[in-house]
């Protein structure tokens, strides 16, 4: 076999690849977003506005999870450190 028919092959095999890889991608950002779903239904973020939850939800993950915590709750290093020396 000419060694061009051979890269033409491989080219083929990874478009394939590719295309069952999109498959697989679409499938797995379903189950997330299903699993986010029924996190957030309960909780109250659910009477948010779209914009408004993507919003908040941006938000918080620009911070990460722990400063998006100690942020709202006001619990943590910083709060103590801001605190009057002696009211610990």
């Amino acid at each position: 076999m000419p060694r061009n028919r051979s890269a033409i092959a491989a080219l083929q095999k990874l478009e394939a690849d590719r295309e069952a890889l999109d498959a697989k991608q679409r499938e797995l950002e379903v189950q997330a977003a299903r699993e986010l779903g029924e996190i957030i239904l309960g909780s109250g973020l659910e009477s948010f506005s779209k914009k408004g939850l993507r919003k908040v939800a941006e938000e918080l993950g620009k911070l990460g999870e722990d400063a998006a915590i100690e942020k709202l709750t006001g619990r943590g290093s910083t709060r103590a450190s801001n605190a009057e020396p002696g009211t610990q």
